[in-house]
């Protein structure tokens, strides 16, 4: 699957987005300050030897159908409760079956709660409406990657539209070429993903390889990401300097994500 496909996929909404500005029609970014994505990230886990960064996964490419009968706000109260650092909440519809309303119901949930974590809006984001309509709900941070925008001046114009609407932007990279951009473009949350967008396959190893050989910097937060599935892996992103983990499917298949969370931080 070539990257050029997520970008196809995306197509229709931002002309949508792009005919919603020419009509004065697009939504308002919500007014009020927005968790901290960043400092949650960086709260010393009580019992997890890092953060984790729980997501509400629908489906996937590779995957195909993962889980369903859930609904983001239900998945939301489970991370919570088990003890997460932030969630995830995939919004693409053509390859992952998600929506960009499923974080508006993940926010109401925690509300209800009282445990307003920082959510992510993770989706293929690369044109400035884009994160102007992710304003509008209630994310905490968006997820940019190197690999659809591999340019560092404009890596940098997104995240900072987005920090100007108090949002903070992961920049995620697969190798050190798209890692140099990244540090171009001032990233400091940067996502290691050990999935290649190109052929979809994972490599965890990588992922590790990537930390030892050009070690986080001051400043930076980074985050393992893709086949993160046990709590030795977890032990192993730490290690090398990992600061959180991002983590969907192995908690989402079973059907039981806020079990599957408790018992992946326990080290179960």
């Amino acid at each position: 699957m070539r990257l050029d496909r997520f970008l196809w996929a995306k197509a229709g909404e931002v002309a949508a987005l792009r005919r919603q500005e020419r009509d004065g029609t697009l939504p308002a970014p919500l007014a009020g300050p927005r968790p901290d994505f960043l400092a949650a990230l960086c709260r010393p886990p009580v019992q997890a030897p890092l953060a984790v960064i729980a997501e509400y996964k629908r489906a996937s490419p590779s995957r195909g159908v993962i889980c369903r009968h859930l609904t983001a706000g239900e998945v939301a109260r489970q991370y919570a409760a088990a003890g997460a650092a932030a969630l995830s909440v995939l919004s693409e519809e053509r390859f992952f079956q998600g929506r960009l309303d499923y974080l508006a119901e993940a926010h109401a949930a925690l509300a209800d709660a009282g445990r307003p974590l920082p959510l992510l809006r993770k989706d293929f984001l690369f044109d400035p409406l884009q994160i102007r309509a992710t304003a509008a709900t209630p994310a905490a941070a968006l997820l940019l990657i190197v690999g659809l925008t591999p340019d560092a001046g404009l890596l940098r114009q997104l995240r900072e539209l987005a920090e100007h609407y108090g949002m903070q932007a992961i920049v995620e990279v697969f190798d050190a070429d798209e890692l140099h951009i990244a540090r171009q473009s001032g990233a400091r949350l940067i996502q290691v993903n050990a999935r290649n967008l190109a052929s979809l396959r994972v490599d965890c190893a990588a992922c590790l390889d990537m930390a030892r050989r050009f070690p986080p910097r001051d400043g930076e937060c980074w985050i393992a990401a893709s086949g993160m599935e046990h709590p030795d892996q977890l032990r192993a992103a730490a290690g090398v300097g990992y600061h959180a983990a991002l983590v969907g499917t192995a908690l989402m298949q079973d059907g039981q994500p806020g079990a599957a969370l408790r018992g992946l931080l326990a080290g179960e």
